[in-house]
C-alpha cells in the first residue's frame, strides 16, 4: 500500500484505511497462482538496443519507484504550461547520471491511464507522458512488475507497454501475450548481451486476468532461476534479476528478502552464477547495500518520484522521498565462460523535493551549490540504511 499526503478533508479517511490494512501491506502474498513458462527466452536483443564489438567494461545505472501521486501529476501538468503532462524537469537532475549509463534500468511502479483520466493513491493511472520523460532522460528498461501492476486490469498493462514502446524503453515483469511473458527485456553494452527480468511479491490481493496468468510475474523462486537459466541459454552475458519486495517502512531487509536473496545468488551452472545481479523495490525507503556469494543485491532503491509520503502510523515521513541510484560497473570475464564482474559498486544518494518538484543528486547538489541541512541530513540518511549490512568492506563507495 503506497500513497501520498492527501488533502486535510481526506487525511482521516486515509489514515483509518491505512492502519486497517497496514497488516497485508508486507512480505510475500500469498494466493496469486504463477504462470509456468515453458518458451525460450528471445535469443537476440532489440535492435534498438545497438550492438557492440570487443567486449569491454561497461556501467549499469538502476532507480527506484516511480510513483507519482496526483499532486506529481499536478506538478507535470504545471510544468507543461497547462498543456499535458511533462516529467522531463522533474528527472532533469539526475539525467546526467542515467544518461551517462551504458545501461540505465528504472522502476514503472504503476500503470497508464487515458483520455485525461489519471489518479494518483490508492489506485494509480497515471500519464503516459511518463514514458517520455524516462526515455528523455536516458532510462533503456523498466520494470514494470508491481503490487500496482493490476491497478486498471490488463487495459492497463496494454496501456503502459504500448506507451514504452512508441519512445523506444524495453520492459520486464508484465506482458501482453504469452510469448512477451516468455523472454526478457535485451539490452546490449560493452559487447554483452543484458537479459532483465522483473517480479512482484503481488498485486494488492487484485486476480491476475482471466486466461492471462502470464500478464504480471510473481515472485516464486524457482521460477526465476528457471527464467535466469533460460535467458543464459539464449545468450545473455549479464542477468539482472529487479524484485518489488520487502517490508514497506522498514529499512532493513526482512526475513524474506534475505533468505530468497541467498538462495538466488547461491543458484549457478556448472561454476556460473546464474544472476548478475539483483535490484529491489517496494519498501518506500532506502536499504541496504550487499554482496552475497559474491553478488550485488540492492534490497531496496527507495522512491524516486513520489509525492510527500504518509507511513503506516499516519505521519509524514521524510525516508519515502530519500532513494538511490545504483552504478555497478562490469568488466569482461577473465577466462571463456566465466561472469562479467562487478569491478566497482557504487551508490548515489537521491532525494525527491516535493515542494519544488524535483529530483535531487544529493551529493552533485551539496558540491555544486553548497551543503543546505535538509540535504545533509537525507544523504546521512540514505548512506546509514545503504551501508548498514557491510558494503563498504566489499567496496561499495559514495558516487555523484
Amino acid at each position: 500500500m503506497r500513497h501520498s499526503r492527501p488533502g486535510p478533508r481526506a487525511t482521516a479517511a486515509v489514515c483509518a484505511v491505512l492502519l486497517a490494512g497496514a497488516a497485508g501491506c508486507a512480505g510475500h502474498e500469498p494466493g496469486h497462482p504463477t504462470a509456468r513458462r515453458t518458451g525460450p527466452a528471445s535469443p537476440e536483443p532489440s535492435a534498438a538496443a545497438g550492438a557492440d564489438s570487443a567486449p569491454r567494461r561497461f556501467t549499469l545505472v538502476a532507480s527506484g519507484d516511480v510513483l507519482p501521486h496526483d499532486p506529481i501529476i499536478h506538478r507535470a501538468q504545471l510544468d507543461a504550461g497547462g498543456r499535458g503532462y511533462d516529467f522531463r524537469p522533474m528527472l532533469a537532475g539526475i539525467g546526467p547520471v542515467v544518461s551517462g549509463a551504458d545501461v540505465a534500468l528504472c522502476h514503472m511502479e504503476t500503470v497508464y491511464g487515458e483520455n485525461g483520466h489519471y489518479t494518483g493513491y490508492p489506485s494509480f493511472k497515471s500519464p503516459p507522458e511518463i514514458a517520455t520523460a524516462l526515455a528523455h532522460t536516458g532510462y533503456d528498461s523498466c520494470s514494470t512488475a508491481s503490487n500496482h501492476s493490476l491497478d486498471d486490469g490488463a487495459a492497463g498493462v496494454r496501456r503502459t507497454l504500448d506507451a514504452l514502446d512508441r519512445v523506444g524503453v524495453e520492459h520486464a515483469g508484465s506482458a501482453r501475450t504469452p510469448e512477451e511473458a516468455d523472454r526478457p527485456a535485451w539490452l546490449r553494452a560493452g559487447g554483452a548481451k543484458v537479459a532483465h527480468l522483473a517480479y512482484t511479491y503481488g498485486t494488492n490481493d487484485v486476480p491476475l486476468p482471466e486466461r492471462q496468468p502470464w500478464a504480471v510475474d510473481l515472485i516464486e523462486e524457482q521460477q526465476i532461476i528457471d527464467d535466469s537459466r533460460a535467458a543464459r541459454s539464449a545468450g545473455a552475458d549479464v542477468v539482472v534479476v529487479s524484485l518489488h519486495w520487502g517490508t514497506e517502512w522498514q529499512t532493513e531487509p526482512d526475513r524474506q528478502q534475505l533468505d530468497l536473496g541467498r538462495s538466488l545468488t547461491a543458484s549457478t551452472t556448472g561454476a556460473r552464477p546464474d544472476i548478475d545481479l539483483i535490484l529491489g523495490t517496494h519498501a518506500h525507503v532506502p536499504q541496504a547495500y550487499e554482496k552475497v556469494n559474491g553478488t550485488w543485491i540492492v534490497y531496496g532503491m527507495g522512491d524516486q518520484i513520489a509525492g510527500d509520503m504518509i507511513n503506516h502510523r499516519g505521519e509524514q515521513d521524510a525516508r519515502g522521498n530519500q532513494g538511490t541510484l545504483a552504478r555497478f560497473t562490469f568488466s569482461p570475464p577473465a577466462a571463456p565462460g566465466a561472469r562479467w564482474e562487478v569491478t566497482k559498486a557504487e551508490y548515489i544518494p537521491q532525494w525527491m523535493d516535493t515542494a519544488a518538484g524535483r529530483v535531487v543528486n544529493l551529493p552533485e547538489v551539496m558540491r555544486r551549490e553548497g551543503a543546505r541541512a535538509d540535504h545533509i541530513a537525507a544523504e546521512k540518511a540514505i548512506t546509514d540504511a545503504v551501508l548498514s549490512r557491510g558494503a563498504a568492506r566489499d567496496g561499495l563507495t559514495m558516487g555523484r
